[in-house]
This record gives structure tokens, C-alpha cells and sequence, in this order.
């Protein structure tokens, strides 16, 4: 058996730890710069806020019914999706963990074949929320696929299931099924969902689990569409997967709090994110080859719209050595702006994203490259460990700016209480 532990309104949670006076009231967390809903608790759902809507169409709502709400807090969400795998970890050994996502992770429990898995999914939950003071819910199927559909049964009515749903009998499995569309299952996409409701007539999960693998294979994509049926099934068809340790791509966006329109700014901002993922870089012992950047521009007749991406432009250059250096990869960066940059033009988002990704001792060196004498590593170890002790960027390249007014907002973030001396909790 698969469980799968999921974090309720994990955001929220967190905010929610350190004000247990908003317990039971609706609280949601919004996006970089304050512009879409990206969490909410079941209160602020049942006043009618809408999950991924832009924060000012939804403001109206939110300050009528006093909805507390918070900037994005990564700090403190980072910290607390660690302490919640670590716990996990700590209860059934870290082979049996796999961490899907900031707030999700599959559990191995094939160890407990005598136990009663509600029992089991109960005593987890319970540790897990003494341990960190985060509330999960516990789903427990055959599969990966299932366990994520006794999930959502458990969030979506948590006093009747205790946030706990076992799959393990046939009669059950179906009976879920019949309970979950089609649009819920994990793997099926909104573009999916839509061909098998309106074209196909699959409406529920029961629906899909009825088909054939020679039909998942024709109408789901392939090999990934058979392996969904089959977990549908009951078969296993995702196994348990080892972390991955060191990342092929690394990137670093986000949108800046005020419209952009100077190629100072965009430089300083490209500069600021390539620092970022040039200190991730060195944190998992690689360099990288290829650096790309882009930007987004803000469209002209967007004016008074609900919302729409802008233009995305791209450029990319490949070192003729590979480097984790920040003063050589934020020199290619910055020079690459001026191949995009617009005069004129308003810019509302920039990104770095690093690839050609391989260990640092097994760099293969050019013959025609011009030697560099230089050797910064002891440099980027000294500024490295100044910022993870002072944080807030304490060194950076001149290149990143002193002012930074491009930087996004995050006017409603809360203290930033387990990583931060100067700002933990206080107790009167």
C-alpha cells in the first residue's frame, strides 16, 4: 500500500501556526507581488474567493468579511514543508519518504501489511501535526494514482473522514471512483478533462477505470495514459522514486513590483537572479553551461483587463566553460540583455535559467578558450556562507543595484519566524 500525507491549505497552515487566533477564520496567502490567491482555507472558500484569482478582483469580498491575508511568506513555507518531511522521515525511515511537492509526499507503507491502515493513516496524521503543528490530511490506496483520490476524499469532508480515507478493497476503490470526476484524478489535465467530458463522455473516475490500455494508449498520450489506467486499476504503475539530488535546470524568475522600462533595471534584476541560481548551482556542487534569460513585457491594451501573460522574449548563450562563478555568469547574463532589450517597451517579469548542468570536478576544459587565471571559488564559498549567515543578499555583485525598486512586492508578509533571530515569535 501507497499512502500519500498532503499539507491542508498548507500556506495558510503555516500563517495560521503563529496566529492561532485566526483558527477556524478565513485566511488566504497570495502570490509573488501580491497578485493572485494561491492559498485559502475552507472558510475563505465557503465566502466565495476564488482558488488562483487576481487579488484585486477578489479585495472587495475579502475586506468584507475582514479575511486575513498574507504576502507570500517562502522563508517560513520552506521551513515548515522541511520540518513535515523530516518528520515523516523520522517515523518511517527516509527510504520509505518521497517528496512530491512543498506540501505532498508519498509513503511507502508495504512494512504494515497487518495493520489497520485507518489506524495507521490516523496515528500518522496525529505525529505529524504534535510534531509541527501543520494539519495533513492521509490518503492510502494500492497505488499512487488511487492514494490520490482517497486524498481528496478525506480534505473534501474532513469532520466525517477525520482527514483520513482508506482504498483498499475493490468495493471501495469503486465506490470512490464513482464519487471523483474525471477532472480530479491526478494526471488528467483541464485540457483532458474536457475532451473526455465533452467528446468522450467519461465523466467520472469509475468512467476512465472502465477503459482499455490499447484506448489510454490512443486517446492519453501514450505509455502515460496506460500507466493512469492501470492505477486506476489497482496496478501499480509508479513506483517510488529516489530524490533527486541534483537538478538539470535551474531557474530563477519572478515578476517585479512595478512595471520595468529602463535596461538599468532590467540588468540589475537579471543580475540579482543569476546570483540566486549561481548560489544554488555551487549548493549542489555543479557548474553550468548554458544561460538563458528572457523577459516579459507588459501588453499596452491590458489597461482595466482581468489578466493575460505578455510577450515573452528569449536569448540564451553557451560559456566556453563551464562555471558556477557568479561574476562569470552574471557577466554573460547582463551582456545578453542588450540583445532584447526595447527602449521604450515596459517590462513586468524577468528570469535566468541555467542548463547544461554537470558535476564541478568532472568540467571538461576547452583548448581554445584563452586560460582564466582567475579562481573565484574560495571567493563564491566566503560570499556563500556570509549570506546564509547574515541572509538578505548581506554581499552581492555591484551589478544587482543598491536601490532595487524593481523588486516585487510583499507588503502584507508575515515575520519570517523560524529562520530569522530578529523576527521570532514573542510571547507576553
Amino acid at each position: 500500500m501507497i499512502g500519500i500525507i498532503d499539507c491542508n491549505s498548507f500556506y495558510c497552515g503555516c500563517e495560521r501556526l503563529f496566529r492561532p487566533e485566526l483558527e477556524d477564520k478565513p485566511v488566504v496567502v497570495l502570490s509573488n507581488n501580491d497578485g493572485c490567491i494561491i492559498s485559502r482555507t475552507d472558510e475563505a472558500k465557503n465566502l466565495g474567493v476564488e482558488m488562483a484569482g487576481p487579488y484585486f478582483l477578489a479585495k472587495p469580498n475579502i475586506e468584507k468579511y475582514n479575511v486575513s491575508t498574507f504576502s507570500s511568506n517562502y522563508h517560513l513555507y520552506g521551513d515548515m514543508s522541511w520540518r513535515v518531511m523530516e518528520s515523516l522521515r523520522t517515523i518511517l525511515g527516509s527510504e520509505k519518504v518521497e517528496v512530491y511537492s512543498v506540501d505532498e509526499a508519498f509513503v511507502d507503507l508495504s512494512n504494515y501489511k497487518d495493520e489497520d491502515y485507518y489506524m495507521l493513516g490516523l496515528r500518522l496524521k496525529e505525529t505529524v501535526e504534535q510534531w509541527t503543528g501543520i494539519k495533513v490530511s492521509v490518503g492510502i490506496a494500492p497505488t499512487k494514482v488511487l492514494s490520490k483520490v482517497a486524498n481528496h476524499l478525506a480534505k473534501k469532508n474532513k469532520l466525517k473522514t477525520k482527514c483520513v480515507v482508506v482504498l483498499k478493497d475493490e468495493k471501495a476503490i469503486s465506490a470512490a471512483l464513482q464519487k471523483t470526476p474525471v477532472g480530479e484524478v491526478w494526471g488528467v489535465g483541464k485540457k483532458y478533462a474536457t475532451k473526455l467530458q465533452d467528446t468522450l463522455a467519461i465523466f467520472s473516475a469509475f468512467d476512465l477505470s472502465r477503459q482499455s490500455e490499447s484506448w489510454a494508449h490512443k486517446n492519453m498520450g501514450g505509455v502515460v495514459g496506460v500507466r493512469l489506467i492501470k492505477e486506476l486499476k489497482g496496478e501499480q504503475g509508479r513506483v517510488m522514486e529516489e530524490p533527486l539530488t541534483a537538478k538539470k535546470m535551474i531557474a530563477t524568475t519572478r515578476m517585479f513590483g512595478r512595471d520595468a522600462g529602463t535596461i538599468t533595471e532590467i540588468k540589475e534584476a537579471i543580475a540579482t537572479y543569476t546570483a540566486r541560481a549561481a548560489e544554488k548551482l555551487r549548493r549542489q556542487e555543479c557548474v553550468a553551461r548554458t544561460i538563458e534569460i528572457f523577459v516579459v513585457q507588459k501588453d499596452a491594451h491590458m489597461e482595466g483587463k482581468r489578466f493575460r501573460h505578455g510577450h515573452k522574449v528569449s536569448t540564451y548563450t553557451n560559456l566556453q566553460v563551464a562555471s558556477a562563478d557568479t561574476t562569470v555568469l552574471s557577466a554573460a547574463a547582463t551582456a545578453l540583455v542588450d540583445q532584447i532589450f526595447i527602449p521604450g517597451q515596459k517590462y513586468k517579469k524577468a528570469g535566468v535559467m541555467l542548463s547544461g548542468i554537470e558535476p564541478a570536478n568532472e568540467v571538461q576544459g576547452n583548448l581554445f578558450a584563452a586560460e582564466d587565471v582567475k579562481n573565484n571559488d574560495a571567493l563564491m564559498q566566503t560570499i556563500d556562507n556570509i549570506n546564509f549567515a547574515m541572509r538578505d543578499d548581506a554581499v552581492k555583485l555591484a551589478a544587482s543595484g543598491t536601490t532595487r525598486n524593481w523588486k516585487m512586492r510583499s507588503e502584507l508578509r508575515s515575520p519570517r519566524y523560524t529562520t530569522r533571530w530578529e523576527e521570532l515569535a514573542e510571547v507576553s
